[in-house]
């Protein structure tokens, strides 16, 4: 195998001279060997790193503090980065040492390789394009790093809100198909009062729905970003007209609306803008994972619980009970939830641990945001089409389950009182004889009488007249 030798702050190192990669990436991929998970893992980090780099290269350019020549091999092996090629040479782990320095220098050296190849030089050969001097320039890690997180973030909110969009109308359409079928509503999983099962998933829907704006809202937040204060938010190093060069072409680049911080110095360490879409992860995982409880409630059995839903079988789910089939795709996103949750508290910890002008714990939250993103996109769409679309309503067990509640007894207080109504209902629960039976047994209404007032029309919404 040919090598080539590299050389940096503590010496040289021999690397393979197919890695495009170079010494300062090989020495972080031997040191942090945390998560097992690199920057390739989430392909939205390396084109969001490749597209600030274009944009810094862009803004250099114009500014006149790198040759034209330099800056268009830069901005094309960029483009070349962010359109999928070297994808698998960015190979630092997530969790790393010194907040972020490893990540952008991954870019730096891959960026620069590539682009002395396209000028028709060797890997390794810096002194005609250098990944510190001419692909970070104006930059710093501090600045280049936390801007790409946001343009990423943002393009990982693209997937998961088309995810909760589908996920939504499936409970939407179940809704619809669920809407004449009458059972029992519960609170404190006791008896209510009668529901529909498409008011239940109609409910369901809409509880979502909210969340797709507030992500949204949390993207927004993310268009502001620290790019141009270099080190700590003060420019250093930089042309006065590069900050707004680079973020103008940023935008461009990205097709993000990405505007400048209005402070550089504050923005470069608040870490704000993370916990509050790390925050609405975690609102919206909660939702999720109390669906998917009731879900597993209302499909209990089949023939011992609750029973009023069939759930699409999946797999078997016994390697000793013959004939069991267990509720795995509403398990399986309970689980991304809790650890949608335990994320979250990472983040808030990490945010918290930031000192002075800098938060060095930032790549831990970059992955646990991404990991949490990607999670919910897929949990949202495997519960869509591996369980939401293919639910079965078992509408014998609804109409028992309400003829046989003593909650129904609610919709006559107004008719006969509650003392009356709490008598009734003492008695059916312990005679078990129905509520219809007891209260047509003591006159104290006719059987046309309930007919109307335990219709699904009376029950299901306001209709009270005086």
């Amino acid at each position: 195998m040919t090598t080539r030798i590299e050389h940096d702050l503590l010496g040289d190192r021999k690397l393979p001279q197919d890695t495009w990669y170079g010494i300062q990436t090989q020495r972080a991929v031997e040191n942090f060997k945390i998560t097992g998970v690199p920057i390739s893992h989430f392909p939205e980090l390396v084109r969001a790193l490749a597209m600030v780099k274009a944009a810094a290269a862009k803004a250099n350019r114009d500014v006149g503090v790198i040759e034209p020549k330099k800056a268009e091999a830069i901005i094309q092996a960029c483009d070349d980065i962010a359109g999928g090629a070297l994808h698998d040479q960015f190979v630092v782990d997530l969790i790393q040492g010194g907040a972020g320095t490893s990540t952008n220098m991954n870019a730096n050296e891959v960026i620069a390789n590539l682009a002395l190849t396209q000028m028709g030089h060797q890997k390794g050969e810096y002194q005609y394009l250098h990944p510190n001097d001419d692909v970070n320039r104006s930059q710093s890690t501090n600045d280049a790093y936390p801007t790409a997180t946001c343009v990423s973030l943002q393009f990982a909110a693209e997937p998961l809100v088309v995810a909760i969009e589908n996920l939504k109308t499936a409970l939407h359409n179940k809704g619809a198909e669920f809407a004449d079928v009458v059972k029992m509503g519960r609170t404190q999983l006791q008896d209510a009062v009668p529901m529909t099962l498409g008011q239940e998933f109609e409910g369901f829907a809409v509880n979502l729905g909210e969340d797709i704006d507030r992500i949204h809202e949390a993207c927004r937040l993310l268009c502001e970003v620290n790019l141009g204060g270099t080190a700590i938010g003060t420019g250093i190093n930089t042309h006065p007209q590069y900050q707004a060069l680079a973020v103008r072409y940023l935008a461009e680049i990205s097709g993000k609306p990405i505007v400048p911080a209005s402070n550089l110095v504050e923005a470069s360490s608040d870490m704000g803008a993370f916990v509050f879409l790390s925050g609405m992860l975690k609102r919206f995982a909660i939702k999720l994972g109390k669906i998917c409880n009731d879900l597993r409630l209302l499909s209990s059995g089949p023939r011992t619980g609750l029973g009023e839903i069939s759930l699409p079988p999946m797999q078997p789910g016994s390697s000793i009970m013959p004939g069991k089939v267990n509720p795995v795709i509403p398990e399986a996103v309970n689980q991304t939830v809790y650890q949608v949750i335990a994320s979250d508290l990472a983040v808030t910890l990490a945010a918290e641990a930031g000192q002075l002008q800098l938060n060095a714990m930032e790549p831990m939250i970059v992955y646990n945001l991404l990991n949490s993103m990607r999670m919910l996109c897929e949990a949202c769409s495997m519960l869509q089409t591996r369980c939401i679309e293919g639910i079965q309503v078992n509408r014998e067990q609804c109409a028992r389950h309400v003829d046989n509640s003593i909650g129904i007894i609610t919709a006559l207080v107004p008719h006969i009182g509650y003392a009356n109504a709490s008598r009734i209902a003492s008695a059916a629960l312990h005679s078990g004889s129905t509520v219809r039976e007891l209260v047509l047994a003591e006159g104290l209404l006719s059987e046309g009488q309930l007919d109307r007032l335990l219709s699904p029309q009376a029950m299901l919404a306001p209709h009270l007249e005086p």
